[in-house]
């Protein structure tokens, strides 16, 4: 079992197929997840994304400064983070929101050492705003926050059960890979992360395991140790 991990959502995850919006039901049964995971004494900390509000590369922000589109796009990950938080409290976990872009009233600011804290505490720590600055997606956010908190293994929790060949939605043909390293994800153009977040990842020696999140019970599995999906190493 693992003793500490980061795990990342994506916002579209978290409209659970709505395409728009936080899907109170799936929230609420993640949440669940989260805290039965973190009650087996796994520490956990969770990055969220925002694309079910807002995403500075969408097309809705087509005619916008990309500045200003992804400072929209970090504080739709605060909405989801505040939702996230509010859901696991609700099954008597404690959590913490850490904003990479202050705002006291509704967060904390991010505070490498305070995070640790918190997570030796026994706290789910959710990581808001991305990495705070522009042209940073979250699964850049997810790498950098994994290892600055000293995870051992990046989780990511997706729609479909690990890297496949081809898109396994569009071609029946794709295989699924059991294991795959770094150098291939970029070699082959798998769009599993974006580069920026493979390279960080991969120049840190930091593991990462691609998953289902549609099947109940699978972020319990994975944090035991269980093996699902597909795990990439350096």
């Amino acid at each position: 079992m693992y003793k500490r991990v980061l795990l990342k959502i994506s916002g579209e995850a978290l409209a659970a197929g709505r395409g728009f919006g936080v899907d109170a039901i799936f929230i609420n049964n993640v949440a669940n997840e989260i805290a039965d995971a973190a009650r087996t004494g796994c520490q956990i900390a969770v990055v969220v994304g925002g694309g079910n509000f807002f995403r500075g590369v969408a097309e809705q922000a087509m005619y916008m400064d990309r500045v200003a589109a992804d400072h929209m796009g970090m504080l739709s990950t605060v909405i989801n983070a505040i939702a996230l938080q509010d859901a696991i409290e609700k099954t008597g976990m404690f959590a913490r929101v850490m904003s990479a872009i202050e705002m006291h009233q509704v967060a904390e600011p991010y505070i490498r050492r305070r995070a640790i804290r918190h997570l030796e505490k026994g706290r789910i720590v959710i990581f808001a705003a991305g990495t705070g600055n522009p042209y940073f997606s979250t699964d850049t956010a997810a790498s950098l926050r994994a290892m600055e908190i000293g995870a051992e293994v990046l989780l990511k929790a997706t729609s479909v059960d690990g890297i496949y060949t081809a898109d396994p939605k569009k071609d029946s043909a794709a295989t699924k890979y059991e294991e795959i390293d770094y150098m291939k994800i970029i070699q082959l153009g798998l769009r599993v992360m974006d580069i920026s977040a493979v390279s960080l990842c991969k120049d840190n020696n930091l593991p990462m395991i691609i998953f289902s999140m549609r099947e109940s019970g699978n972020i319990l599995r994975v944090v035991k140790g269980e093996k699902l999906g597909t795990l990439v190493t350096a």
